[in-house]
């Protein structure tokens, strides 16, 4: 479990995103059932001090408050043994993403996100795979949206999380590129750097260093 200290500068971040007027912090502030009808200009519109965002921290965490979330963390020992790790050699997971046209999406995967085709399998194509660095996407076609409309973009939702060891160099090659890119490069409250991009059926893709 991360130190409380990672938590509280989440906590810190929600704010700060929230009084730069992130509309991405919407959906995260649905979480809380008082506002799960707002919409993300109410949203933004509301006075959010840190007790709200530190809610919404140990809701994530799946603790019930701030003062669980607190106890847990301060509970753990970081010194207490740790079982033997699994050997996980060879074990992989593919995200797979809904698409209206598989052929038309590996293309699009190709020709300006840079992955390489895999393979397509149907005639018209029903299934496919692209990969790049390592990473693999699976597409599968569907005849009807997956998910209601709006709630990707309302509720924040990404359908993949790609990680990259040069995510400053890729974010460059595709803002050259003119991609549809959702979030900017972001350095987060744990640690990381990611960006988020679009593909033409809507499927958001986080590249993460």
């Amino acid at each position: 479990m991360p130190k409380l200290e990672t938590y509280k500068k989440q906590a810190k971040l929600l704010v700060r995103w929230h009084r730069d007027g992130n509309f991405s912090i919407g959906g995260r502030i649905r979480q809380l059932a008082r506002y799960r009808t707002l919409s993300d200009r109410e949203a933004l519109a509301l006075k959010f001090p840190l007790t709200e965002a530190q809610e919404i921290i140990a809701l994530e965490a799946g603790c019930a408050s701030w003062a669980e979330l607190k106890a847990s963390t301060e509970a753990a020992s970081p010194t207490s043994e740790q079982p033997a790790a699994r050997d996980t050699a060879g074990a992989s997971a593919k995200p797979v993403l809904y698409v209206v046209n598989v052929d038309a999406s590996a293309t699009f995967y190709r020709d300006q996100l840079g992955f390489r085709i895999d393979f397509l399998h149907g005639n018209p194509p029903f299934y496919g795979s692209v990969s790049r660095d390592g990473a693999t996407l699976h597409l599968k076609v569907v005849h009807e949206p997956v998910f209601a409309a709006g709630a990707a973009e309302r509720e924040g939702l990404i359908m993949a999380f790609v990680d990259m060891p040069n995510v400053r160099e890729l974010y460059t090659e595709y803002r050259a590129a003119d991609i549809e890119i959702v979030q900017k490069l972001t350095k987060q409250a744990w640690g990381g750097t990611d960006f988020i991009v679009r593909d033409p059926d809507g499927n958001t893709i986080a590249f993460v260093g």
